[in-house]
């Protein structure tokens, strides 16, 4: 019998019944702080900004921890998909309106945007393929042949393309399928979906669990794939973490840090909102240096260059945190006056993914330029269309800076 742990982001669960062990290994694993009670009991919380599922083995009984978002996972969705560049993720009709957990939905529409996909075909492509062989057939690797046969005729070194069903991106969605199979969570109904995907993929190779998703190249005959191998890539991407102290977590299941889903949709927003009226966005650029010996570099998250000024003239950066109504987040200040101090700007950006009812939208700060640091914040329950208008909102406002 597993233990079976249910949390929301950011809200502690109290009264949980642990052995050491138990409470040892969730600590360890750096996805929630266990706390101890009274009368052997513990307080776990999830406030290391992870959502997700995963199966922790203990020497007190697997845990099946899964921790909930506080968006609604429709809307949670919809920040991945336009993150990944795949908003057809949203507009397909996965139903993922029915799942309450994070893990159960992307299985689902996994599942279902592969068997569409599948409907029509397996992909098939060319591989090459090096190896050692009795008959001809491609080319001989001379080199090879001479520095390893000594003069031999045979077994001859040979390369050829292989026309076959064992490639990068079928190699993906047999893996991303295989790991939903073993995660926690996953409905009976979507299970069944996945092991039919195993049935049509049979024969391909999977990918080595630490390695990461095989490069594919994007074309009008992998098209109808394009949608679940970008969700399969995410898959993938989020079977281990590096943690503290060089420790590596592996565990069946998936874990999405929510800072890096916030950031990922603010700059990617931003950048179509700014771009689509001309100009440049750059985003993590790392062209900028605090000190004249360039070893403290700065990396924001987005650098704005309008067309013909030769120059950034807006910058951004993303917190996946609420805003404060007075003082502002000092950290986050002094981040931007080093910014704008830097790129000789008078204005920057703090993108928020929450505010209380009353927000001061800007701060002036001390100094020679008289910065002026703009906070802003986005309502994140909200419809689709509604939260890129406010992304839009703030890259006028972006635009207007000097």
């Amino acid at each position: 019998m597993s233990t079976v742990l249910t949390l929301t982001e950011h809200r502690p669960l109290r009264g949980v019944r642990l052995t050491s062990s138990q409470a040892h290994a969730l600590t360890m694993s750096q996805l929630v702080t266990v706390l101890p009670e009274s009368d052997g009991r513990w307080c776990v919380n999830a406030d290391h900004e992870l959502v997700g599922s995963v199966r922790l083995d203990t020497r007190g009984g697997p845990i099946d921890l899964h921790i909930t978002p506080k968006l609604p996972v429709q809307r949670l969705f919809f920040l991945l998909a336009y993150a990944q560049g795949g908003m057809d993720w949203y507009r397909e009709a996965v139903q993922v309106q029915q799942h309450e957990a994070l893990l159960p939905a992307i299985a689902h529409a996994f599942a279902r945007m592969c068997e569409r996909a599948l409907g029509q075909g397996v992909l098939m492509g060319y591989r090459t393929v090096e190896e050692s062989a009795h008959t001809l057939r491609g080319r001989m690797r001379t080199a090879e042949q001479t520095r390893h046969r000594f003069g031999q005729l045979l077994p001859m070194e040979i390369r050829y393309d292989d026309h076959t069903m064992d490639i990068a991106e079928n190699r993906i969605l047999f893996t991303a399928a295989r790991t939903l199979l073993r995660s926690p969570g996953t409905a009976p109904a979507t299970r069944s979906l996945l092991r039919r995907i195993l049935v049509r993929l049979a024969g391909v190779t999977p990918l080595p669990s630490n390695q990461k998703p095989p490069a594919w190249q994007a074309n009008r005959l992998n098209i109808r794939f394009h949608n679940p191998l970008r969700l399969a890539e995410l898959i993938l991407n989020s079977r281990s973490y590096e943690f503290g102290d060089h420790r590596t977590l592996r565990a069946d299941g998936l874990v999405l840090r929510m800072w890096h889903v916030f950031e990922d949709f603010v700059i990617r927003a931003l950048s179509e909102s700014l771009s689509s009226a001309g100009g440049r966005c750059r985003l993590q650029d790392p062209r900028f240096h605090l000190d004249h010996e360039r070893t403290v570099q700065l990396r924001p998250d987005l650098v704005y260059e309008p067309p013909g000024f030769g120059g950034p003239t807006g910058v951004v950066d993303a917190k996946y945190k609420k805003a404060k109504s007075q003082g502002g987040h000092t950290r986050d200040l002094y981040q931007m006056l080093a910014y704008c101090t830097r790129l000789n700007l008078t204005d920057g950006h703090l993108v928020y993914a929450a505010a209380p009812k009353t927000i001061g939208d800007r701060y002036r700060l001390h100094g020679d330029r008289g910065v002026t640091v703009h906070q802003h914040a986005l309502d994140l329950d909200t419809a689709p269309e509604e939260l890129l208008a406010q992304v839009d909102a703030i890259a006028e406002a972006v635009r207007s800076s000097s």
